[in-house]
This record gives structure tokens, sequence and C-alpha cells, in this order.
């Protein structure tokens, strides 16, 4: 029985150990450089300002807009996956380009610039 439960401990101290590293990676937050980078790569720094509006919000204003909205990041990764319609800032409907990844479809890279535009 001790032996059983000796073990028992130490999975529920691996588990918690495990836990902790996994926090404080999603702790650090999104790779800013690699989201600039992926933005740049597909030109979204020519509708989108961090701090202004353009043809289309600032970041800032986004990201204040979906604080504390827990579906703002499913809601954003379709968006950029999707080539909704937006309206310009000259009242224009175009379509949205769709984030391009290299390799293609990478979700991650997606995801992390949502999550550093939501960060700001």
């Amino acid at each position: 029985m001790k032996i059983f439960s000796g073990f028992v401990a130490a999975a529920a101290i691996s588990l918690v150990l495990a836990m902790s590293v996994a926090t404080a990676v999603n702790a650090s937050g999104p790779d800013e450089d690699a989201a600039k980078s992926l933005a740049r790569s597909n030109n979204c720094f020519k509708c989108h300002a961090i701090s202004r509006d353009k043809d289309g919000p600032g970041w800032k204003k986004v990201a204040e807009k979906y604080k504390g909205n827990p579906a703002a990041e499913a809601k954003l990764i379709h968006h950029l996956n999707s080539g909704e319609m937006v309206k310009l800032a000259d009242g224009s409907m175009v379509h949205h380009e769709i984030i391009k990844t290299d390799p293609p479809n990478d979700a991650a890279q997606v995801k992390n610039l949502v999550d550093w535009i939501l960060s700001l």
C-alpha cells in the first residue's frame, strides 16, 4: 500500500510540475516578433496600424473591443482565415485578405498573431 501511495504522490507531483511549466510557457505571451513578421509578410500594415486607424481599425482598438470576450480569439482567427467582407474607412466593402503562412495553413502562426493583437 505504501508503494502505491508513493507512486500516486509522485505522479501527482509530476502532473503539478508539468502544469506549472505549461502555465509558465503560456504566461510569456505571444511571440511579438513572429506576429509582426507574419503581419508584414501579409501586408497587414497596409490597412492596419498598432495604435491608429487606417483603412482598418488600429489593433489596440481591436484589443479593447474584444477585451474580456472569451470568444474573441476564435472570432478573429475565423476573420483572418475566411475572407469575409469588411468595411473600409471610405465606406467601401472588400473581402479581407486571408492570412498566408509558411508552411501553409499553420494555425499556430495565425493564433500567435491574434493573441498578440489581443494583448495590445
